[in-house]
């Protein structure tokens, strides 16, 4: 059995994250979303299924189309993680920043 992908995997690919930005603002089905790259229907289709396993999208059928919404609340882990790591460097410069104050040369 294939292990579940995660938030990080997904957003790791260019397209990916360019998929969860053209679903920002609007609804879309996949052939409007294959419109915006130089990669087959089906590419972007399994694009579209990678977002939808981590929980990025959700598909809907209307009809024969399929509509992808974007499900931004679940970047959440990445949102908490960026703010992690910038409170961590931005420690490290201050102290960088008062060591350099304390031992500069008169």
């Amino acid at each position: 059995m294939e292990a579940r992908r995660d938030v990080f995997q997904a957003i790791a690919d260019p397209t990916r994250r360019q998929i969860i930005e053209l679903l920002s603002g609007k609804s879309l089905n996949v052939n409007e979303l294959s419109e915006h790259f130089d990669v087959s229907r089906q590419a972007v289709s399994l694009h579209v299924k990678i977002l939808e396993e981590c929980g990025l999208i959700v598909v809907h059928r209307r009809g024969r189309e399929r509509y992808c919404e974007a499900r931004l609340e679940k970047l959440e882990p990445v949102t908490n993680w960026i703010g992690h790591c910038r409170q961590f460097w931005s420690q490290q410069f201050l102290s960088l920043d008062e060591y350099l104050k304390t031992n500069q040369q008169p």
